[in-house]
């Protein structure tokens, strides 16, 4: 086991769970603190929006009193919600809190665990522990107060790696197809099937996605032509791109080039980075972790996205954890400490909520590095994520003995 292995290690089951349950205290006392609740104002744009279509209204007509925020994702979004509505507002909020923290369960039990038994760590402690570093992140906090659904896209997309990885691909894709047909920036995902030589799945994620983008059309035809026409390309729509929570490659142009010289730019940006990430993508395929490619993919979602708001970063986690993950595995020391402290910066970043000490104003040299550097982060993590060769594999297989946080004391 590695000396990182080996921290982890420390102490008996006694031990462990008393360290866990003081993490717990101070994630809990952090998220109580911390300023920045968001009052669930997406998901009571979701509610009201589909309350007033169901009573005649039209999908992109209503906007939250106050402000000019509206309906941004496709009719068959809209008819998703549809059971929700038939509850009151706290009951649609507890629904909406709920559907996260399984989505969260599910990703940690598909990402986190295969690593714990891997590695033979115990675990519930790993699981814990890493559970709390999950709720304290700025995407994942911005994604519980705002009420979005990126955790439910993500574990949608998930629970199709989990498949392709464990064998069992007879429905994979169908996920990808779902979250796509939600909202489309998920679509970059069956692109990466095709990519990787999964047609089948590819299909399949393209066949649902149709069948669904097809059912919004028969549940709201006016409004779908709308959407398909002319609010899909309207970006000003959902909010400034130069805000500063929107850290994508376009906003970050934005935010540094004036006028409509930032669209040039940002689309040459999208080529080199979709470029970069075909290419790491396919490293990836070739050393057989299947892990390193969604991750990639995830990130390159925000990236080339015209808005990626702050929540919409819970992409990058997975990418943060294979990092780690191959700093906990490495046996030279000093890549293993070079990896870990850069999956813990990253981290300590995306907790950090730095970005927001510039959302009046991001120049100088502050605005350019900190008010950016969410999409620095990704575009470090696309550049320098180390693949693991052989991961997939070995996250299937069963820990022979078990290890030292596996051990009763």
């Amino acid at each position: 086991m590695s000396g990182a292995g080996r921290v982890w290690a420390r102490g008996g089951t006694p031990t462990r769970a008393v360290v866990l349950l003081l993490v717990v205290a101070a994630c809990t006392a952090f998220l109580v603190v911390i300023p920045g609740h968001r009052g669930w104002f997406d998901a009571d744009i979701y509610y009201e929006t589909v309350r007033q279509w169901l009573h005649g209204g039209r999908i992109y007509d209503y906007q939250r009193p106050g402000t000019s925020y509206g309906f941004t994702y496709p009719p068959f979004a809209a008819l998703c919600m549809v059971p929700v509505t038939l509850l009151h507002w706290p009951g649609a909020v507890t629904v909406d809190v709920g559907l996260s923290v399984l989505a969260v369960l599910a990703l940690l039990h598909w990402l986190v665990d295969p690593i714990a038994r891997r590695l033979g760590w115990q675990r519930w402690y790993a699981l814990g522990l890493l559970g709390c570093l999950f709720a304290i992140l700025n995407p994942v906090r911005d994604t519980f107060s705002f009420g979005q659904i990126n955790l439910l896209l993500m574990a949608l997309v998930f629970a199709d790696y989990r498949q392709l990885v464990c064998g069992s691909g007879r429905f994979a894709g169908v996920g990808t197809g779902l979250a796509t047909a939600v909202k489309l920036t998920p679509g970059l995902f069956i692109v990466l099937l095709l990519m990787t030589g999964r047609r089948r799945a590819a299909l399949t994620a393209t066949g649902t996605a149709l069948a669904a983008t097809l059912l919004g059309f028969l549940a709201a035809p006016g409004q779908s032509r709308y959407f398909w026409t002319s609010a899909l390309w309207n970006t000003d729509r959902v909010g400034s791109v130069s805000y500063i929570s929107n850290q994508s490659l376009l906003g970050m142009t934005s935010r540094l080039v004036p006028g409509a010289g930032a669209r040039p730019v940002w689309l040459l940006l999208v080529v080199l980075v979709l470029a970069l990430w075909a290419r790491r993508s396919r490293e990836a395929a070739r050393a057989g972790d299947q892990r390193s490619g969604f991750a990639l993919t995830g990130i390159t979602c925000c990236l080339v996205s015209p808005i990626s708001w702050v929540h919409h970063l819970v992409w990058m986690i997975p990418a943060l954890l294979v990092l780690a993950d191959a700093g906990w595995s490495a046996t030279d020391r000093g890549r293993r400490a070079r990896l870990l402290a850069a999956a813990a910066g990253g981290c300590f970043l995306l907790t950090s909520g730095l970005v927001w000490l510039w959302r009046f104003r991001a120049d100088g040299i502050g605005g350019v590095l900190g008010g950016n550097s969410y999409v620095l982060l990704g575009l470090a993590l696309l550049l320098g994520m180390p693949p693991r060769p052989g991961s997939d594999l070995e996250s299937r297989a069963p820990v022979g003995g078990g290890g030292e946080l596996s051990r009763r004391p």
